[in-house]
């Protein structure tokens, strides 16, 4: 087997301290387990550990002086040693004016180490052994360290820092600045958010939209009741049918996003294939509110556009819906003809629209719950749509929203939705955007 270039193994050397043991060279060992043998001579002279022990019988002592010496009572203690040469504590013969370390010549040249030296069962000097154990355990700690830190000076810190924060400030995410700058940052997606993640720009963590989160408790209002019978022919047993029979049809999910209580709201239009919505501002979520808001799309739109563009439905089951006729119908023309059709999701299940809720997260980082929409204008939520729909997404292929609605349906419509492509350096998910 070839081991060029690979790193030994925790057996490996154990079988290098075994050879050493029996006092092989290098090159048995290294033919022993297929490495060349200055591998084995760098291994042992880089990872081998000292000792200072002595022998049987022979105290640790290194001092060239040490034969003949007459010196006692260094320490200024009573000791059973009568001589400092031969005492236990290290710190007696270091402390002589006439201590000289020495060192064994031998450990000059191969095998390095004292594990099979003949020598060693008289030697007091500092001894040296290779040890598996330690040597893998030193040799992992030098594989981490070499892998981690950051390989970029402050320059080039600052450069990519003068990119990503203005953007991340602008309520960016990092996989959207790393897709539209890629050519520039020169650094991986990972790596981007490993950076902000240790604090190497001026921008934090808690800049990042859905780094900190905290869910705020929900408050539970007391329902309308109303009449079930709209529902009939319309629950999600019933869509799931028309799906199947219709598959090639686009699905628009329908919601309402609250701002307070008793104040104006949001009626979404989601659009499940392009990831595009549509948000509409109503004064209260009141059937009759939803119901002005498709009169005046159909206007807009035209009935064939409407229905291109609008075919099917899919809503919950709140109060706002409950008069389908008017979302389905052309009553104003008094043709009474079906434009579109409208089911409902079955009750305690938003997962069956779950687009449309995690989209509505990118509403929530311009106007965060509990914040009124009555200073807004229905311009200013087109303003906020725009920037949500030019924020690009890995669903899609890193394309935005807007690029594939338009693909989808065409320059007419949206020409006639008045809806615009935002560049990607200017997209804005703060609540500046409105401010």
């Amino acid at each position: 087997m070839n081991n060029k270039h690979k790193h030994l193994k925790e057996s490996e050397r154990y079988s290098i301290k075994i050879g050493l043991d029996n006092a092989q060279s290098f090159k048995a060992i290294g033919r022993a387990i297929g490495r060349d043998c200055t591998t084995i001579s760098k291994e042992v002279k880089a990872r081998r550990v000292p000792k200072q022990i002595g022998s049987f019988n022979i105290r640790f002592n290194n001092c060239k002086n040490r034969i003949g010496c007459t010196i006692n009572n260094l320490c200024g203690k009573t000791c059973r040693d009568k001589k400092c040469s031969r005492c236990t504590e290290a710190p007696c013969f270091k402390n002589c004016h006439y201590y000289e370390k020495e060192t064994c010549n031998l450990l000059n040249r191969a095998p390095y180490v004292c594990n099979a030296c003949k020598l060693r069962p008289k030697c007091s000097l500092e001894k040296w052994f290779y040890e598996p154990l330690s040597a893998f355990k030193e040799y992992k700690a030098v594989l981490s360290e070499s892998r981690s830190g950051i390989a970029l000076d402050k320059a080039e810190i600052e450069r990519i820092d003068s990119i990503v924060t203005p953007l991340l400030l602008q309520g960016q995410s990092p996989h959207h600045i790393f897709i539209q700058h890629a050519s520039e940052l020169m650094i991986s997606e990972r790596t981007l958010y490993n950076y902000i993640d240790m604090g190497l720009f001026k921008a934090r963590n808690i800049d990042l939209p859905r780094k900190v989160r905290y869910r705020i408790r929900k408050k539970y209002r007391a329902s309308i009741k109303i009449d079930k019978a709209c529902r009939n022919g319309r629950t999600y047993s019933d869509y799931l049918k028309y799906m199947d029979s219709n598959g090639d049809v686009g699905v628009v999910e329908m919601d309402t996003v609250f701002g307070i209580v008793g104040g104006k709201a949001l009626l979404t239009l989601h659009f499940v294939a392009p990831h595009f919505m549509l948000a509409f501002l109503i004064d209260s979520c009141t059937s009759k509110s939803v119901s002005d808001v498709f009169a005046s799309l159909r206007k807009l739109l035209g009935n064939k556009d409407f229905t291109t563009l609008i075919p099917v439905l899919l809503a919950d089951n709140g109060s706002e819906f409950s008069d389908p006729k008017s979302i389905e119908l052309d009553v104003e023309g008094g043709e009474g003809e079906f434009l579109t059709n409208l089911y409902y999701c079955d009750p305690g299940m938003a997962q069956q629209k779950g687009a449309l809720e995690v989209n509505h997260s990118f509403i929530r980082r311009v106007v965060p719950k509990g914040e009124s929409f009555d200073m807004f204008t229905q311009q200013d939520i087109l303003v906020m749509m725009n920037n949500i729909n030019s924020y690009a997404r890995p669903a899609l292929n890193d394309k935005t929203p807007y690029n594939i609605f338009k693909h989808l349906y065409g320059a007419k419509i949206v020409k006639k939705l008045g809806v615009e492509l935002v560049p990607p350096d200017k997209v804005n998910l703060r609540p500046s955007l409105l401010k």
